[in-house]
C-alpha cells in the first residue's frame, strides 16, 4: 500500500510489530495481563504441569522450584511468572538481566527475599558471567559467598538466604550457560499461539478496553497478530483508536481489514520491516542464502532486532530458512510478493 493512502494519523514506515515497547505499551499490557490460570489463553499443557507443580509445593510447605520459561518475545512469558506468584500467594520482585551489572546489585535483591518468595529475571541470558556465576549457590543451596579484604587478607563470608523460587524468562535459550540452565527444575518453551487462541485474548481485552467487536473482526486481528498475544493487543489498540476517531459504534470485519492495511500490516501479518528483510533476500541476494550480519548491515538495523522481532515468526510460518550458508527465502515468501520461484537455481544452491 502507498504511503499516500495511509490514513494521515500514521508515521510512514511505522512497524507496529516490533520487539521494543514504549512506556505507554508497558503500562497498557500490564492492564490487560491476566492474573491467574482460568484467564490465561493458551498453553494448556505448560498450565496444567504448573498447577501440578505448585499444589504439589503448597502441600508440602516448600517454595516452588525454579522455572525456566523460554520462546519469542510477547507469548506470555513475564505474565506466567506473576500468575505463578499469584497463585503461590508469594510476593514478586521482578528486574532483567542487563539491569544487574555487578555481583553487589544482586546481593541486594536476594537478601531482601522473603522465604517462598519469586524472583523475576527477565532476559536472564543478558547477565554477566560474574553475576551469573554468582547466582549459582543462591539457586543450589540458598546461600551466597562474598568476599572481605584483599590479598593475604582476603576471606570468604557465606550469607544464608530464605529459600525462594527464580523465574527467568530468556529468548535465547541457547546462550544460557549449561550450569545456570541445569539448576532450574522447571523448564518450558512457549510457541507461538494458533488464530483461534488469539482471537479469544481480542476479545477479553476488547472488554477492558471497552470497545466493541465481533468475532469475525476479532479472528482478522489475530491473523495478522503474528502468533503473539503482545502483537495482538498492539493492534487492537490501534483499532481502537480508529474506532474512536471514525466514531464506530462497533468495529466488524471490514472495516478491522481496512484499518489494519493503513497501519500497513498485511495479509501475512508482516509490517515495513519484515517486508524490507524479505524483498532484501529475494531482491538483492537472489533469494539467498545470504548471512545475518550482511541483511543487518544492509538494512542498518542491528542483528539482534533481525534475531529476535523478525526471524521466529518467519521461520515459523515457512517464508524463510536458515541453512548453514546463510538465511534462504522460501517458495512462499516468492508467492507473497507475485515474484517467479526458480525451482532449479534454488536446488543448485544446496
Amino acid at each position: 500500500m502507498n504511503e499516500e493512502t495511509r490514513h494521515p494519523l500514521l508515521k510512514a514506515n511505522s512497524v507496529i510489530t516490533d520487539v521494543k515497547e514504549s512506556e505507554e505499551d508497558i503500562v497498557l499490557n500490564i492492564s490487560l495481563r491476566p492474573n491467574k490460570f482460568t484467564d490465561f489463553v493458551g498453553h494448556k499443557d505448560i498450565v496444567d504441569n504448573l498447577k501440578i507443580s505448585i499444589q504439589a509445593a503448597k502441600q508440602r510447605s516448600e517454595p516452588l522450584e525454579h522455572v525456566l520459561l523460554s520462546g519469542p518475545p510477547g507469548l506470555g512469558k513475564t505474565s506466567l511468572s506473576h500468575i505463578i506468584a499469584h497463585e503461590m500467594g508469594a510476593k514478586i520482585t521482578a528486574t532483567s538481566g542487563p539491569a544487574i551489572e555487578r555481583a553487589g546489585d544482586l546481593i541486594g535483591i536476594l537478601t531482601n527475599l522473603e522465604r517462598g518468595d519469586i524472583l523475576f529475571i527477565d532476559e536472564i541470558h543478558r547477565m554477566s558471567k560474574v553475576v551469573e556465576e554468582f547466582l549459582y549457590p543462591a539457586m543450589e543451596s540458598f546461600q551466597i559467598d562474598f568476599i572481605i579484604d584483599k590479598g593475604p587478607y582476603a576471606k570468604t563470608i557465606k550469607f544464608n538466604l530464605k529459600p525462594f523460587t527464580l523465574i527467568g524468562a530468556t529468548t535465547r535459550t541457547g546462550l544460557l550457560a549449561a550450569p545456570l540452565r541445569g539448576r532450574f527444575g522447571l523448564f518450558y518453551s512457549l510457541d507461538f499461539y494458533k488464530e483461534e487462541e488469539l482471537a479469544r485474548i481480542i476479545k477479553n481485552s476488547s472488554q477492558l478496553l471497552t470497545i466493541k467487536i465481533d468475532d469475525a473482526a476479532a479472528l482478522e486481528i489475530a491473523k495478522r497478530s503474528r502468533g503473539t498475544p503482545r502483537i495482538a493487543n498492539r493492534l487492537l489498540r490501534r483499532v481502537r483508536d480508529y474506532a474512536q476517531v471514525l466514531k464506530m459504534d462497533k468495529v466488524e470485519r471490514a472495516s478491522a481489514s481496512k484499518i489494519l492495511d493503513d497501519l500497513g500490516i498485511d495479509q501475512a501479518g508482516f509490517d515495513d520491516l519484515d517486508r524490507k528483510v524479505l524483498r532484501l533476500i529475494l531482491e538483492s541476494f537472489g533469494g539467498g542464502p545470504v548471512g545475518i550480519e550482511s541483511l543487518a548491515a544492509s538494512l542498518n538495523e542491528e542483528v539482534d532486532t533481525i534475531e529476535d522481532a523478525v526471524e521466529p515468526y518467519l521461520l515459523m510460518a515457512g517464508y524463510l530458512k536458515r541453512t548453514s550458508r546463510g538465511r534462504l527465502a522460501t517458495r512462499k515468501a516468492y508467492e507473497h510478493f507475485g515474484l517467479k520461484f526458480n525451482r532449479e537455481q534454488q536446488e543448485e544452491i544446496f
